[in-house]
């Protein structure tokens, strides 16, 4: 059974359920603080942590014992013999995604295979199982577009469900890494890096972003291969997948009801508020205006 989580210090965290017994969890800590979060979480659940960006550590037993997680490494905790709740403690400016699964579900998935998967085997079905590893570079393409989903919300459950199915597959591929054969332009680490830098400086510049060449000169790659490479790891454009960084973030700065709308539009890089309206309309069918006008509605039940 997964449980509400409690967090401390302001945060992001967004749950979808992928089926019964089977959920992501969206960890994402953008303040200058650490964020605490928990659930509970019962013995009939495998979990599988994967640090996106930045680091966290997960408490045990009172908080007297740890285990990190840093960037680009994946964690996996399992044990039947006993509640392993969620106690993480999340660093600033991280980003965590975990796929929780009830073990019931989990050995459905693996039925054929369950003599390959070391702690579904028998001798092994009544033990903890704890272990480390690094995201590959066609993980991390599947954990950045669940981070960055910037397609229609009707369609997310579904989008949702075939990433989390794909990222498990690729998690327990005993052939190895496959993204070779897939996208020669991913295998080449530094390529990878170079990548998300340049995601980093758009995103911390989104006001005033930099033009496409002047990004390239800045991170050190081609122009085609920055507009390659960052529509394979995140699924769009620049300046598209900037553009939906941009209404997200207006989004919840409207969310927090500290800004009006046209302090919004110029924190997003818009110079005139009729923009700024504009685009979010188009971003989420309504205005900024109404959009705030209806989170003073009352909820209808």
């Amino acid at each position: 059974m997964i449980s509400e989580e409690k967090n401390i210090a302001e945060g992001f965290v967004d749950e979808t359920k992928i089926e019964d017994g089977f959920y992501i969890l969206k960890f994402q800590n953008e303040e200058n603080q650490p964020q605490r979060i928990t659930r509970e979480i019962d013995s009939s659940y495998i979990q599988f942590h994967f640090c996106v960006k930045g680091d966290g550590k997960f408490l045990f037993n009172n908080s007297s014992y740890e285990l990190p997680l840093k960037e680009e490494f994946s964690l996996l905790l399992y044990n039947p013999q006993r509640d392993l709740p969620l106690n993480l403690d999340l660093h600033p400016k991280s980003w965590l995604i975990s796929l929780v699964i009830s073990i019931k579900k989990f050995h459905s998935m693996f039925s054929q295979e369950a003599n390959y998967i070391p702690f579904l085997s028998e001798e092994n079905s009544d033990k903890k199982y704890y272990k480390d590893g690094d995201i590959s570079p066609s993980m991390a393409i599947v954990l950045n577009q669940l981070m960055n989903f910037n397609l229609m919300p009707s369609i997310k459950s579904l989008y949702f469900k075939a990433k989390a199915y794909e990222l498990l597959s690729l998690y327990f591929n005993r052939t190895g890494d496959n993204s070779v054969e897939q996208c020669p332009f991913l295998v080449d680490e530094e390529n990878v890096m170079k990548i998300r830098r340049a995601k980093d400086i758009v995103i911390a510049h989104m006001a005033e972003p930099p033009s496409l060449q002047e990004l390239s000169t800045e991170i050190g790659l081609s122009l085609k291969k920055l507009k390659e490479g960052f529509k394979q790891i995140y699924g769009d454009s620049v300046y598209s997948f900037l553009f939906d960084y941009k209404m997200e973030y207006a989004r919840k700065l409207l969310d927090s009801g500290e800004f009006n709308v046209n302090e919004v539009g110029l924190k997003v890089g818009y110079s005139t508020a009729s923009h700024f309206i504009a685009a979010f309309k188009k971003k989420f069918g309504t205005t900024p205006k109404k959009y705030v006008m209806s989170l003073a509605l009352p909820n209808n039940s």
